[in-house]
Formats: structure tokens, C-alpha cells, sequence
């Protein structure tokens, strides 16, 4: 059995405890939740920050940042696949990890499986997206670091936008960008984007991963309560937030390639 107990970092006691800060506890809306939701409409997302190109000894990478999410991905390859068997298509690996200090409570430096879950799902919305026909016998390595982590559903929408970003700073052949949105049903109201506070306020959440330039679905993960009614709302929400975030995206990746090519030259 491995110990949880990290030797290469200096560890607090066991009895510590994380400081307390005074903050408004949210409720459960009755009609109008701009004040609940601390200045935000029930359809605004968070701002979002987002840098292609950050790390250099990858071949490509993506910085993204939404409040309290901060995600850094970086994409290597493709290279040619070692003690495997012949395949026509290559294969997609994702690997994200949280960082010891992106969640409230310390984690320990080993992966458990809410990473795995995670990383499975960012790995469902980008795999439809990617021509792993043009990489026959090759891998596409993506991982991701949670530096700051706010709920689930916005680490694996953040982290499908950043791992579509750096695939396409990496120069893969892709059908298109993947946009990812999540929201959240709580009371009779639908919460776009929500924080961790919020979640756990929801009788049900959901993360859409979508390719706005074709118009199509490539993931959905749904957890909790919701009606049939309640889905089909947040996922044509989620649609409509996705297309601004795509233009988002596509300026990043645009200027990017501006300064990159400002630079050689």
C-alpha cells in the first residue's frame, strides 16, 4: 500500500487546519439570482484568459483561466507508438493531475480516480474531433495540470477547451475546435458555468462539448437529477455560450500565430 505522505515536499502537520473566511453563503434562487449569484446572471459565464503557445519544449500548449480554474495542457506528439500492435488509427491519451494546492483541502501527489474521470471525459469530447486516421500506429499524448481547481464540471469544460487549444497549436489535423460548457439546474432556474459553491446548491449538472464550426455534438456528461426538459434547456444554452467561446478561442490561436510568425521573422 503507498503512503499518501509526499517526501519530496515539505508537509504541514496533521491536526492543521486551512484559515476560515467570512463569505455569503448562497440560496437556492426564488425568482431572480443576479444577487445570488454575486453579480452574475443566470447566463453569464466566468471571463475567460486564454494563452496558446506557454510551453516551449512542448509541440504545443494552452494556458486557461476562468476566476478561480487556472488549467495548463500541453500536447506532445504525434510519435510513433512503442510495443503495440499495428493500427490503422492512432490513439489519444489524456492525463490531467491536480496540483497539491488547487483544492481547499491539500490532495495527496498520487492520482486517484476523480483525475481519471475527469481526464476520461475531456478525453470523450476531443476524440471525435481529432483525424486519428492521418496518425496511423502513432500516439497524441495531452496532460493537463489543475494549478486551481472550482468544481468539477468547470474543470473538465475548462480542460476540454484548453486540450482543443493546444492540439491545434500543436498543429494536429482536427475537424474542428472543441468548445465545452457546463450548467447546473438549481431551484426552478438554470445556472450557466457554475462555480463549486453553486454545484453543490444543484439538483443536477450537465458539461456540453461541441464543435461549434460543424454544428455538432461530441460529448455530454450529465450528473444528478434532471428532467428530459431540463436537459434539452442547458444543453441549447450551452450551445449558444459555446459559439462565444469559440470566437474566444479562434482569436487566441490568430494572434498567436501573429507573434509567433512576427517573431521568426
Amino acid at each position: 500500500m503507498q503512503s499518501a505522505f509526499d517526501r519530496r515536499r515539505i508537509n504541514g502537520p496533521e491536526e492543521s487546519s486551512p484559515p476560515v473566511f467570512a463569505t455569503e453563503a448562497l440560496e437556492i434562487p426564488s425568482g431572480n439570482a443576479q444577487k445570488t449569484r454575486k453579480g452574475r446572471n443566470t447566463s453569464d459565464i466566468r471571463p475567460i484568459f486564454l494563452q496558446p503557445g506557454l510551453i516551449s519544449q512542448a509541440n504545443g500548449s494552452a494556458y486557461i483561466e476562468t476566476e478561480r480554474i487556472k488549467i495548463a495542457c500541453s500536447v506532445y506528439g504525434p510519435r510513433q507508438s512503442k510495443n503495440t500492435v499495428y493500427s490503422e488509427k492512432g490513439r489519444l491519451n489524456v492525463e490531467l493531475k491536480f496540483a497539491p494546492f488547487s483544492c481547499e483541502r491539500r490532495r495527496a501527489p498520487l492520482r486517484d480516480a476523480e483525475d481519471r474521470s475527469i481526464a476520461v471525459a475531456i478525453q470523450q469530447a476531443l476524440l471525435s474531433s481529432v483525424r486519428l486516421e492521418m496518425f496511423p500506429k502513432s500516439t497524441i499524448d495531452v496532460f493537463l495540470v489543475v494549478i486551481e481547481a472550482d468544481g468539477i464540471e468547470g474543470c473538465i469544460a475548462s480542460g476540454s477547451i484548453a486540450a482543443s487549444t493546444a492540439l491545434a497549436d500543436a498543429g494536429i489535423d482536427m475537424f474542428g475546435l472543441v468548445m465545452s460548457c457546463s450548467a447546473a439546474v438549481v431551484g426552478t432556474e438554470i445556472w450557466i458555468d457554475p462555480t463549486q459553491e453553486e454545484s453543490n446548491l444543484a439538483d443536477g449538472s450537465l458539461v456540453l462539448a461541441c464543435m461549434p464550426a460543424l454544428g455538432s455534438v461530441t460529448s455530454v456528461w450529465q450528473s444528478g437529477r434532471m428532467t428530459p426538459s431540463q436537459v434539452l434547456t442547458c444543453i441549447e444554452a450551452c450551445e449558444s455560450k459555446c459559439t462565444d467561446i469559440h470566437s474566444v478561442v479562434a482569436q487566441s490561436l490568430l494572434d498567436s500565430a501573429r507573434a509567433a510568425t512576427t517573431t521568426n521573422a
